[in-house]
């Protein structure tokens, strides 16, 4: 799966089969899938999870954290305005009831060679620019050389792909430096398609539009929705386009129901949440256990209006591994062992009794809820990829299960800091008096760097557990533009931040986890990781004949990834935690991988007199 990050400026973000791709090669299909068969043949209408009689109607508004400088989606520096999805469209889409499946919507279908070493991809005919400009195979060779000339994380996710060009009428081909990598033409089909000739022309004051610069002009795409307005940082109105032509196109059908999709932003959570609860926006995405246990007592709450759900699908077809990630290109963090000792700080327990009100699971794996976590000892065909690299990685893998301390109560607490000073002490720190200082006297300090305060409660269970063994720790919670500027460059001692994981590991962990992208500014490289042993099992992944071996090499992944302490992991909850201002209907049952908020649910009218409020 994947990483594909400009998806993410899009709405809408099974399992093991015994083969890893059953799409065929050498004939054109309608679809890629990288587990089992396609649900839907070359002849349906729409996805069975959508109502397509959903009334086209209504606004939904969007609160979001932070900002927005720019409306180019391809810059890896400046904020992008969100929604951008809606107005740029990618050469396919997934379905929301299958997993790692890709169904056409620039392209009508693609075509890969037998030994998977190129794929080409035909145009719809239909597809249109919003400005009745045919959409054809020269933008695709555009958009794909200008990402990998502008963006380097994107040059490196495309770094296996060593041209794109019109090979024929309708047609584009992308050629890979290698054979077997069966991941590439989905990587591919999630591409965004930008029109060559409106970048290449000028804007309004007759200057010429230059896609290496930040720009507010209105974008041009051939997305449902068009820029109606906008307040520079604060707020942007999407409309939706009658001309719109994927109207009846498949994959849409049902989808995109709303006049109007409106996003405000705020720069701080609390104020965020208060907006919510006064019917500024309709959908928040609760992220806090004390907040939702105790915060929603407001009459709305009270009188149905407001509606608190969870929902299992949004988590249903991905993992994650989230914690606390100490920066590797900070000397006092090369040190295994005094990574090793940040998580005999960290007492969970203590935390699921005092503040997450038992709302969370421990993380003990970087593909937490996924059925390729590694556990136990390693075995069978994850074994003999280990010891294919024995040299390579931690001899621990071998001997010792990964398993998180556990601060139970003070006595194993008290413990747990006695392991954490002998880590210390083994790594060349003595406690002196109250404090832990190196050989030279200079004590051990650092930074943990957060995005807002959200996490400073769970950072202060770290801060204070550390006191006591001598380390003295600081928290900083920055707003949203600063806290973005400092992760891409990695300036920063510590940070809480993670990965999603998907059920097909694949490129995306060069961009983690990959040595080649420890320099790589605005990479996702957070801890810095420049490991060969790692490096290895990544191409393992990327390379796999089959299914099976892909799973053992991503076990093998996950456990070497946790015997380095790369990360202290903190917890999770496989729901989202949504609370929503009730004017809105969805499909029932919605489909198995995605709440699919707000692509295919719709403006209810009668529910909306009853509430009130906006439309």
């Amino acid at each position: 799966m994947k990483f594909a990050p400009l998806l993410a400026l899009g709405l809408m973000a099974g399992l093991a089969t015994p083969a890893l791709a059953q799409t065929p090669t050498d004939v054109w299909t309608h679809a890629f899938t990288m587990t089992g068969e396609p649900k839907y043949g070359a002849d349906y209408t729409h996805f069975d999870y959508v109502n397509v009689d959903a009334p086209k109607t209504g606004t939904v508004r969007i609160g979001d954290m932070g900002g927005f400088d720019t409306f180019n989606p391809v810059l890896p520096k400046g904020e992008a305005a969100g929604g951008l999805g809606l107005v740029y469209e990618t050469l396919m889409t997934p379905s929301s009831d299958e997993v790692n499946t890709y169904y056409g919507l620039i392209a009508s279908s693609l075509k890969i060679a037998p030994d998977y070493g190129a794929v080409t991809f035909r145009i719809d005919p239909a597809a249109k620019w919003q400005d009745g400009e045919p959409v054809t195979p020269q933008d695709v060779v555009w958009s794909f050389d200008t990402l990998v000339e502008i963006n380097p994380n994107m040059a490196q996710y495309y770094a296996n792909i060593i041209s794109a060009e019109v090979t024929a009428p309708g047609e584009v081909t992308f050629t890979f430096d290698q054979t077997g990598n069966r991941e590439l033409p989905l990587i591919l089909g999630q591409m965004l398609v930008l029109p060559q000739h409106w970048w290449e022309g000028t804007n309004a004051n007759g200057e010429t539009r230059d896609i290496g610069q930040s720009t507010l002009e209105a974008p041009m795409g051939s997305g449902p929705y068009q820029l109606a307005s906008f307040d520079a940082g604060r707020t942007i109105t999407y409309q939706r386009d009658p001309h719109y032509w994927g109207l009846n196109q498949p994959t849409r059908v049902g989808s995109n129901n709303f006049d109007q999709y409106k996003i405000e932003y705020f720069l701080d959570l609390t104020v965020q949440f208060e907006a919510f609860k006064g019917d500024q926006f309709d959908w928040w995405s609760e992220n806090q256990a004390r907040r939702w246990a105790t915060a929603y007592d407001f009459p709305a709450v009270a009188d149905g209006r407001v509606i608190k759900e969870l929902f299992p699908q949004d988590y249903a077809g991905s993992g994650v591994g989230v914690g606390f990630i100490p920066n590797m290109r900070r000397d006092k963090f090369k040190d295994e062992r005094v990574r090793e000792a940040l998580n005999y700080a960290f007492n969970f327990e203590e935390l699921s009794n005092t503040l997450f009100f038992g709302q969370y699971d421990r993380i003990d794996s970087y593909f937490f809820g996924l059925p390729f976590a590694s556990s136990g000892l390693p075995e069978g065909e994850e074994l003999e990829i280990l010891n294919e690299i024995k040299d390579l990685v931690p001899a621990s893998v071998f001997t010792e299960p990964y398993e998180n301390p556990v601060g139970s109560d003070s006595a194993k607490q008290r413990e747990n800091l006695r392991t954490a000073l002998t880590l210390f002490n083994e790594a060349g720190y003595t406690l002196e008096g109250t404090k832990l200082v190196d050989e030279a006297g200079n004590p051990f300090t650092f930074e943990i760097l957060l995005n807002g305060p959200t996490i400073e409660p769970v950072a202060a269970n770290m801060v204070a557990n550390l006191a006591l063994i001598g380390v003295d720790v600081s928290v900083r919670s920055v707003d949203s533009p600063q806290y973005i500027n400092r992760l891409r460059s990695f300036d920063y001692d510590v940070i809480y931040t993670g990965w999603s994981q998907s059920f097909s590991l694949g490129n995306e962990q060069r961009y983690y986890f990959g040595s080649g992208s420890v320099d790589e500014e605005g990479s996702r490289n957070y801890a810095g990781i420049a490991d060969p042993g790692v490096d290895a099992l990544i191409d393992k992944i990327i390379i796999a004949d089959d299914r099976a071996t892909q799973e053992a090499a991503s076990m093998a992944l996950d456990r070497v990834l946790l015997h380095h302490h790369y990360m202290v992991p903190s917890y999770t909850l496989r729901n989202s935690r949504i609370a929503r201002w009730d004017r809105f209907s969805h499909p029932d049952p919605l489909p198995e991988f995605s709440s699919g908020f707000p692509t295919i649910w719709w403006y209810d009218e009668a529910k909306a007199a009853k509430t009130g409020g906006a439309q």
